[in-house]
């Protein structure tokens, strides 16, 4: 069962720290979240995955994923608590671009065309990054009608996404955090 209170816990712990940063962005700002801490811990991880799973409920894409290499242990997370809950979903990873060698595809991983998949993303404050990754999806083919994030940093996040008939969610928001 997901539990909100312990991921606050975590993040506070383990991810939020003060000072000057730049974001992704571009955006200057006097904290920031590194949920590569969360994501690559087995606990962190765990409650994560759960808190995406009950934000998909029982309307479970084909596949989930998003870009690398923020989503990678997200989608790997969701996938494998997916399966040891019996309710199966696929993996994939959106490369920034083609690799220049192999298949020089920059969706990876076993989806097809048509199917539904939900992204994964760890932090959202303006969308950039998610709207590449949805642009590369569907280019691909597939239906992206969703993205959930760990957290909602920005203010406009569900408008940003409705733009592009995405349904945005969040675990959690920077008010949930105490922050701002």
């Amino acid at each position: 069962m997901y539990d909100s209170k312990r991921l606050i816990e975590l993040v506070k712990e383990h991810a939020l720290e003060f000072g000057d940063f730049t974001l992704a962005s571009g955006k200057k700002a006097s904290w920031y979240l590194d949920c590569r801490k969360l994501t690559l811990d087995g606990e962190s991880a765990n409650v994560i995955a759960e808190g995406m799973l009950n934000l998909m409920r029982d309307d479970l894409p084909d596949a989930v994923g998003g870009m690398a290499i923020g989503a990678d242990p997200i989608t790997a997370a969701v996938l494998t608590l997916a399966w040891q809950k019996g309710t199966p979903v696929k993996g994939f990873i959106v490369r920034k671009e083609a690799k220049g060698h192999g298949t020089g595809k920059v969706v990876e991983g076993p989806v097809q065309p048509g199917q539904s998949v939900v992204m994964v993303e760890d932090v959202v404050t303006t969308g950039g990054s998610s709207l590449r990754a949805i642009e590369h999806a569907r280019a691909f083919g597939l239906k992206v009608d969703r993205i959930c994030a760990i957290v909602d940093r920005g203010s406009r996040s569900k408008e940003i996404f409705a733009e592009v008939d995405v349904d945005f969610q969040a675990l959690l928001t920077i008010q949930d955090l105490g922050i701002e």
